[in-house]
């Protein structure tokens, strides 16, 4: 088998394996090898088309990183959660809750310690699985 042609078959190896990974750092290196075998198909020497491949996996990686980091990632969505209201179902010793929202119980905690302990109470924030509770609804 003609070099050109190891160098394709690990290309298709890696542009396959991209697509479990989706991070378009192996389509990169996948690129790289196949432009390796068009030197090799073109009659270069054994260090050249490694020194090809190698230049193009290392430039194309790093075009890779930098059009990812330039799509960057979305602003987080506000929670669909915030303006709710939920019930208090029992106050612990600590000034925290469970309350009954969306059919389960969670814990709640109190915006601020001025906030009155009513039944009823408005969820202005979410840190982590834990309810931050108010007596106002904020608004929109």
């Amino acid at each position: 088998m003609n070099g050109y042609w190891t160098w394709w078959i690990a290309a298709a190896v890696l542009i396959g394996a991209e697509l479990l990974t989706g991070t378009f750092y192996l389509i990169a290196i996948g690129i790289a090898a196949a432009l390796g075998g068009v030197v090799a198909y073109l009659g270069a020497s054994v260090p050249v088309q490694y020194g090809v491949a190698g230049v193009l996996g290392v430039v194309l990686t790093i075009a890779a990183h930098r059009w990812r980091l330039a799509r960057g990632t979305p602003a987080p969505q506000p929670s669909l959660d915030v303006g709710q209201s939920a019930r208090v179902e029992r106050w612990n010793a600590d000034g925290t809750a469970r309350v009954a929202y969306r059919g389960s119980t969670w814990d709640a905690e109190l915006e601020s310690s001025s906030v009155p302990r009513h039944e009823t109470l408005y969820i202005v924030a979410t840190r982590g699985s834990v309810l931050v509770l108010s007596d106002r609804r904020p608004n929109p």
